[in-house]
């Protein structure tokens, strides 16, 4: 059995030992890949800021905003479940979607109809150019599972990496408690 292949939708867990500061023992959504490239989210990186300090005007609740990647962290993004009430919307697989009417999203805030088990705001993101993603992927640099949007919205950032691994069973929860620094063993 090969291993699974890149696609919209998955999530790119980290291998323990990666050696890049910028996604150690990270789980990133991947929101598109193709000949082109790939981007996606850091999903369990939460950043000092949050929504209304960058986005005060209008904005009455308040929301974390996750570090997405090490790319122009100036940039705001989101992920969402909830495509059917954001016009614009682009979709990732199953109901997780990505992008949309930012005015609506606050709105929606404000409200009370959206929450943080509904969407998740990132500053920059991960990107790869053609055939990088692959090329690490192939190098065993990453392990790939499906998206699960429960699990994704609804699990500490904190817990995240350990989470994924351990729900993915076998070698993979074994993984899940490698220390973080072997040598303090």
């Amino acid at each position: 059995m090969g291993k699974p292949s890149l696609k919209s939708g998955i999530l790119l867990i980290a291998e323990p030992f990666l050696g890049d500061a910028n996604f150690e023992r990270s789980v990133i959504l991947l929101c598109n890949h193709g000949a082109d490239g790939s981007f996606g989210f850091v999903l369990n990186r939460v950043s000092t800021m949050s929504l209304q300090e960058i986005e005060s005007e209008g904005l009455y609740a308040d929301m974390p905003i996750y570090v997405g990647g090490p790319v122009e962290q100036s940039t705001l993004h989101f992920i969402h479940c909830m495509p059917e009430h954001i016009e614009g919307s682009i979709p990732i697989v199953g109901d997780l979607s990505w992008s949309g009417d930012f005015e609506q999203i606050k709105s929606l805030i404000n409200l009370g109809k959206i929450n943080e088990e509904d969407i998740r705001f990132f500053a920059g993101y991960s990107g790869w150019s053609a055939g990088q993603l692959q090329d690490e992927y192939d190098e065993n640099a990453w392990i790939v599972t499906e998206a699960d949007t429960d699990f994704l919205f609804k699990t500490p950032p904190k817990d995240f990496w350990r989470e994924i691994l351990k729900k993915m069973g076998g070698k993979h929860k074994a993984m899940a408690h490698y220390p973080t620094d072997p040598s303090l063993n």
